[in-house]
């Protein structure tokens, strides 16, 4: 059983339509109900779900748009297909580039969420983590527009059906849409935190909290050692464009203002400087204004945005949700009775790179907790912190320094791990598109295939030549990556969606309620806590069966049962 949902753009009484559909997206039932009586009949559909063993897929245009009105009113549902991102993949994939979808002119499904001239919709598809082929979707639309968002839904499971692995991209559609659920839920949820001992930190760290918009206590004594060394006494170490012209004055070599370059450069401003940096960026990005903006009812409420990124990485629209630094941490506090497990996959990208590789060396260097040392184990490199640039620099694209030089022992060692991403390399250094292991694909550079034409035509200068290679270097080294990293995202979701279903089992409400990449926060009642690590130990290794099937590479997890966030580091 399937549907979908509607709502209108204005009054929020006014109607909104239940379309149920089959797994093939024929509707078989219609009904209207008012905005006010939507959260109760979800919830309804839900429990009759549960109880009959076959939760609904409920389908929508934009979960952000239609999932935190029901979360508010205390109804979460288990399943969602969210449309307009699963459009985005199903757009540009090379699995589904003979699709209708994929074929068509762009439309409003290929418009940003909340666009006004899109029909906010929402439609039932049968993907999910689950292999259960009987789950349904509830999804509803406007008066009217329940036809588009079923057209759209068609469109969709024919693009699926009909592409080159359909199980790629069902698992990918199914865990993409699941993490838009999951980032609503932590928003609503947010991340407990103890605004006292942040007022605590801050004041240690930076003095008391300025009035009047002057600088805190010490940054302004900071400022005034940079100003007494660089001889600069109206300096204002805020502004860049000033800081560097007062640092080449003063002869300190530097071409910018980036922390690297003012720490190499060993001049007598360095440590005021880089310490004034580094408070600044703690005052402006996590200080006693943003929490003001941010922190409300003892909750940081995180505002994802799930698949921003081209590689499926989640962003962030404010607040800095993918960004806590060590010096607050101790301020994500749990709440009486209640503990955070704190849960980060060790060396996450590496291990995706041997799974998608099939590399039996790397798979067994990376049997050790920590894949680095096991690589010196091995006998690839002397010592962990060359394994690390190493292995950094394969996936990143390094061609110097330490991660450049230790390349060659890699491909000696690993030769069908660096085979994957040096063909992506070499991809995009032709301005070719490349997939991640669920299918989600890179954009077009046509920038790439255009210059690269444009120097191997007849009168061509070597200053075309040299921005050619140049920009197919760049391309290549964004491609390199984007396989490895978009991989891991994709690791990450269904760790993500396979831990929610576990959590919503157990007792006492456990709650998701902070993501970084590759690292989870669970506030979960004290006396399931033990029960809660376990759930997360399961799920990471149920999203490597997912994703890898039967393959030999391990994904451990670095778990902490822990009362603050900085009791984990």
């Amino acid at each position: 059983m399937e549907a979908g949902i509607g709502a209108p753009e204005h009054d929020d009484e006014r109607a909104v339509v239940l379309v149920e559909t089959g797994p093939d997206g024929a509707q078989r039932m219609r009904r209207v109900v008012t905005r006010a009586e939507l959260a109760a009949e979800v919830g309804r559909r839900e429990r009759t779900g549960a109880e009959e063993g076959r939760p609904p897929r409920w389908v929508w245009a934009d979960t952000s748009r239609w999932a935190p009105d029901l979360i508010a009113a205390g109804v979460r549902v288990e399943r969602c297909h969210d449309l307009r991102l699963c459009h985005r993949i199903l757009r540009a994939s090379v699995l589904s580039a003979t699709s209708e979808l994929a074929r068509a002119p762009r439309g409003p499904w290929d418009e940003s969420p909340g666009t006004p001239a899109v029909t906010q919709g929402v439609v039932p598809l049968d993907l999910g983590i689950d292999p259960d082929p009987h789950g349904g979707a509830w999804a509803g639309d406007a008066p009217g527009a329940a036809g588009d968002a079923l057209s759209e839904l068609r469109r969709q499971l024919a693009a699926v059906d009909g592409s080159a692995e359909p199980g790629r991209l069902r698992l990918l559609l199914a865990a993409e849409s699941a993490g838009a659920l999951i980032a609503a839920e932590m928003h609503h949820d947010g991340l407990p935190w103890d605004v006292e001992e942040h007022d605590r930190l801050l004041t240690e760290a930076l003095g008391p909290r300025p009035s009047g918009g002057r600088r805190p206590a010490r940054l302004e004594e900071l400022a005034a050692q940079v100003r007494t060394v660089l001889d600069r006494p109206d300096l204002n170490p805020d502004s860049q464009p000033e800081l560097l012209r007062a640092l080449r004055a003063a002869g300190v070599p530097v071409t910018s203002t980036r922390t690297a370059e003012i720490r190499a450069a060993g001049h007598p401003v360095s440590a005021p400087l880089l310490a004034y940096k580094k408070l600044a960026r703690l005052y402006s990005a996590n200080g006693w204004h943003w929490a003001q903006a941010w922190v409300r009812e003892g909750r940081f409420r995180p505002e994802y945005v799930p698949g921003r990124v081209v590689t499926g990485r989640w962003a962030s629209s404010g607040g800095g949700a993918l960004q806590l630094p060590a010096a607050v941490r101790a301020a994500v506090r749990a709440e009486p009775g209640h503990r955070l497990v704190v849960a980060d996959a060790a060396q996450l990208e590496p291990r995706v790179l041997a799974a998608m590789s099939g590399d039996a060396a790397m798979a067994a260097a990376g049997r050790s907790a920590d894949l680095y040392q096991g690589l010196v184990d091995a006998g690839v490199v002397a010592t962990r912190t060359e394994a690390k640039y190493a292995m950094l620099g394969a996936i990143y694209g390094a061609t110097t320094g330490a991660g450049g030089a230790l390349l060659p022992r890699l491909r000696q060692a690993f030769p069908a791990a660096m085979d994957v991403v040096e063909r992506a390399a070499r991809a995009g250094e032709r301005g070719e598109v490349v997939a991640t292991w669920l299918g989600r694909t890179s954009p077009a550079d046509e920038v790439t295939a255009a210059l690269r034409h444009a120097a191997r035509a007849e009168g061509a200068d070597a200053e075309q030549v040299r921005l050619a290679r140049r920009r197919a270097q760049d391309h290549g080294r964004f491609t390199r990556n984007f396989v490895v990293q978009g991989t891991a995202a994709e690791w990450a979701l269904c760790w993500m969606a396979a831990l929610r279903r576990r959590l919503r089992a157990l007792p006492g409400e456990p709650r998701l309620v902070f993501f970084l990449h590759d690292e989870v926060l669970v506030h979960t009642p004290t006396g399931i806590a033990s029960r809660v690590a376990e759930a997360v130990v399961e799920a990471a290794t149920e999203a490597g069966r997912l994703l890898f099937g039967s393959s030999p590479v391990e994904f451990p997890l670095d778990v902490a049962v822990v009362e603050s966030y900085d009791e984990a580091a």
